[in-house]
């Protein structure tokens, strides 16, 4: 199958980008050079939609070419069903990077994440619910289900700070992925229920 990269945008949609495929690198990609690269980025470009799509092909660099993401990863708790491994986080710089594992049938609760994002899936499977808002006069934090999307190993997904989504981890192994992300902005990052109406602060 080919791997695909993907968008999903505050309306609940998403959608296919271009699949840039890095040529064959003489070294592994070092997390330090990723780190310059994106830095680079962000410094020139302030719109999210361009920072994500100058910054998936270096994920995918990151892919193809950086053997020790294989082993970066912590195995899920199997208390709380998932694992988080900071790979880079520095207080005063707006970039987050991590290992995420879940366990199977380990489900998130429905979310933006009030920055840029960029995932990349290592193993297992992972299925990505989408909603958008769809506030009445009586209920402003109403969303409604656009549809989702299954990631499979080698695919990416990017996402604008205002889309809403919740992911679970499908199949019989725990599914894994490197995440980076923008500095949020807490005061817009929610956690809704789709029952009741309602959103809280996430």
């Amino acid at each position: 199958m080919v791997n695909q990269d993907w968008l999903a945008t505050e309306d609940g949609k998403w959608q296919v980008c271009h699949s840039a495929v890095p040529g064959e690198g003489l070294h592994q990609y070092r997390l330090y050079r990723f780190l310059t690269n994106v830095e680079d980025i962000i410094e020139h470009h302030s719109q999210e939609q361009v920072r994500l799509e100058k910054m998936r092909p270096l994920v995918r660099q990151l892919l193809t070419e950086s053997t020790w993401l294989q082993f970066a990863a912590q195995p899920p708790d199997p208390k709380v069903g998932w694992s988080v491994n900071f790979l880079y986080e520095e207080p005063q710089f707006p970039l987050t990077i991590q290992m995420v594992a879940w366990l199977p049938g380990q489900k998130s609760p429905i979310h933006n994440h009030a920055t840029w994002g960029v995932v990349a899936l290592l193993s297992g499977q992972e299925k990505n619910r989408f909603w958008r808002r769809a506030a009445d006069e009586s209920h402003p934090d109403r969303i409604e289900q656009t549809g989702e999307l299954i990631l499979n190993p080698g695919d990416i997904i990017s996402f604008m700070p205002d889309a809403i989504h919740a992911v679970e981890a499908l199949g019989d192994e725990p599914t894994v992925s490197f995440n980076i992300y923008g500095a949020p902005n807490y005061q817009d990052r929610w956690r809704f229920d789709p029952q009741a109406h309602t959103a809280q602060q996430f």
